[in-house]
């Protein structure tokens, strides 16, 4: 049985989903990184929603902490107009900005997720938390709530504007608000999957645990505000994406684990 509880731990205060101990299947028959198998897993309770600005505001104002992206000055950011795949440098963004100073802060948006992190700044927010990130493994039995479909729902995709904030214009040439958010949507906006945790296939990437062969890369998962059915179609339960451990997104975040 799934359960969801409140656990609070230093700047939380926010739902968990109890997951079991035990044997589950993941990946997909033939898929290159993930493929399909059983993995054995111990009892974990993930959190409902990603992590929120007014979360991660907690944590650097009891530390002062200084992400990459302030440091660097080098995040990655969005604006309609870009060809597929396309984004642009831009120093002025951080997390309190993260789309660039000239595209507004997060001061409306405190619940929303929060953006514009490497993994080593999340690493260093779990270490304060007393938290950390989920396997992939976790991450993807927490988001599949039972299902072996590449959807928690089923095999087909045209559901996903119930359940995530995504991209749904042809290209991002142009602003796509359809669905009432062009960035990030407070979490929580869309329904959850039968477990109780929300924007698992969007909203933001989430940064998983693990390694995928050799890489020194990350990884994340889940699909973001950005992706569509034409470009990135990564909302799903099988996909795993790669990013520089340093390297900070506009439409990268992150959900923890309770120790």
């Amino acid at each position: 049985m799934i359960t969801t509880l409140v656990i609070c731990c230093m700047a939380y205060d926010t739902a968990f989903v109890h997951v079991p101990a035990g044997a589950y299947r993941v990946g997909q028959k033939g898929h290159p990184v993930n493929p399909l198998r059983t993995v054995h897993l111990q009892a974990y309770d993930i959190a409902a929603h990603e992590l929120t600005n007014r979360e991660f505001a907690a944590f650097v104002d009891v530390t002062n902490y200084v992400t990459d992206a302030e440091r660097h000055r080098n995040a990655l950011v969005f604006e309609p107009g870009l060809k597929e795949f396309r984004w642009k440098e831009d120093s002025t963004a951080f997390w309190r900005y993260p789309n660039g100073l000239g595209r507004g802060g997060i001061e409306q948006k405190m619940d929303h997720p929060v953006t514009t992190l490497s993994y080593t700044d999340i690493q260093a927010y779990c270490q304060w938390a007393g938290v950390r990130l989920p396997s992939f493994e976790e991450w993807e039995v927490a988001s599949r709530a039972g299902a072996r479909s590449t959807y928690f729902w089923g095999k087909e995709a045209a559901r996903i504007g119930e359940y995530a904030n995504i991209w749904h214009g042809n290209d991002h040439l142009q602003a796509d608000s359809s669905d009432g958010y062009m960035y990030t949507a407070p979490v929580g906006s869309f329904k959850p999957n039968p477990w109780g945790l929300y924007d698992v296939y969007g909203n933001v990437f989430e940064f998983c645990e693990g390694h995928l062969g050799k890489e020194t890369s990350v990884h994340a998962r889940g699909g973001s505000w950005w992706c569509s059915t034409h470009a990135c179609n990564f909302f799903n339960s099988v996909d795993i994406g790669s990013v520089h451990p340093h390297a900070s997104f506009s439409n990268l975040g992150f959900r923890v684990v309770k120790k």
